[in-house]
């Protein structure tokens, strides 16, 4: 087992220049309990976390062991019992007041009464950007996604897969540094999950964000990231964190056939189910 404090080696988009080393993501000794007394729930017990600038790290681990726990509080939409959260040097709140990150869940979230380009273009009028500049971001948005013909179309009218590229580029929207993304994928066919998945790697290598992402897959953990953070059932604890060899990535569709990524495919689930691979 590693430690639990994880000072990680970028493999992707190096930080932008003025960002030095500072770390996307510190999470801190932080525990969430929920409920008082004998009500009482430990959803996360005392976890350590360094995600660099720029860096992808996957969270996995079975399900109610505070994988989206740990990503809401990060994202300030929860707030931890003990411990200290930083992204990018500053407070979670803070982070979100400045628009530091964006966020993705499993279901798009659009509105269905907005077409493509307005739905994108939302958290931008939310802070009052101008007309024009909205329309030139949204713009590049729809083009860096691949959606620039359907900037008129309405939700309903998009498979799920592009439905979820249009909620990547409203994540996009203000440029944010980190994007924290929960279960993006979890609703996709496998075939359409794979295409999103390589969408991802190239929108994160043009846009050198850091990525918290949580998922069950783990294929897709090992695939997208650099290194994979495997949490032990509830309550939720970092058990291991697995280097993703520089062999794979390239992150092409051979990646997938490459015998590096089946031996860490193995490992990181014998750490889910306690033991160790070779």
């Amino acid at each position: 087992m590693t430690d639990k404090t994880l000072d990680p080696t970028t493999t992707r988009t190096p930080a932008p220049a003025g960002l030095g080393a500072a770390h996307a993501i510190e999470v801190t000794g932080v525990d969430r309990v929920f409920g008082k007394r004998r009500q009482q729930v430990v959803a996360l017990d005392a976890v350590d976390l360094r995600v660099a600038a720029g860096e992808f790290v996957s969270l996995i681990g079975p399900s109610g062991c505070g994988k989206s726990t740990l990503l809401r509080l990060v994202a300030d939409l929860d707030t931890p019992t003990s411990g200290t959260i930083a992204v990018f040097g500053k407070p979670a709140r803070q982070a979100r007041t400045d628009q530091d990150y964006g966020i993705a869940f499993q279901q798009a979230g659009l509105l269905p009464w907005r077409s493509v380009a307005a739905n994108v273009a939302l958290p931008l009028e939310l802070h009052g950007a101008k007309g024009s500049e909205r329309k030139k971001r949204v713009a590049e948005l729809l083009e860096l996604v691949g959606l620039s013909d359907f900037a008129k179309s309405r939700p309903d009218q998009l498979s799920g897969g592009m439905q979820q590229r249009v909620a990547i580029a409203r994540a996009l929207a203000e440029q944010p540094r980190l994007l924290l993304m929960d279960e993006p994928f979890g609703a996709l066919d496998e075939i359409t999950r794979e295409r999103m998945q390589n969408e991802l790697v190239r929108i994160c290598r043009e846009t050198g964000a850091a990525v918290l992402f949580v998922t069950h897959s783990i294929p897709e953990a090992v695939f997208l990231s650099d290194r994979v953070v495997v949490m032990t059932p509830r309550p939720g604890r970092i058990v291991d964190v697995v280097d993703v060899p520089e062999t794979l990535t390239a992150r092409t569709d051979e990646v997938r056939d490459h015998p590096d990524f089946l031996h860490t495919v193995a490992r990181v689930r014998a750490q889910l189910h306690g033991g160790h691979a070779s």
